[in-house]
């Protein structure tokens, strides 16, 4: 792999384990970690869009399925709300 690629990779997981908030820390690495050797360039560039939303907009989509912002729009985020820890 080329090292751009891994450079991103590493970025991406950096920003999934600092949110802010202990839970979306866990949720979120274990996800990424699960998740970023299967995703293809295009994923993981609609992953770093979904690590911008804010920890309670994401929270509140895999809970209780509250769409704020668009955040159904992003292709990660059906793939994360059928995610369980």
């Amino acid at each position: 792999m080329s090292e751009k690629l891994e450079i991103f990779k590493k970025k991406l997981l950096y920003r999934a384990s600092y949110r802010g908030t202990k839970e979306m820390d866990i949720l979120l690495t274990s996800f990424v970690k699960n998740h970023i050797d299967k995703f293809d360039s295009n994923l993981l560039i609609e992953l770093e869009k979904f690590l911008e939303f804010e920890d309670e907009t994401i929270l509140n989509f895999y809970n209780f399925d509250i769409k704020e912002q668009n955040i159904d729009k992003n292709m990660i985020s059906q793939i994360f709300k059928k995610y369980k820890v």
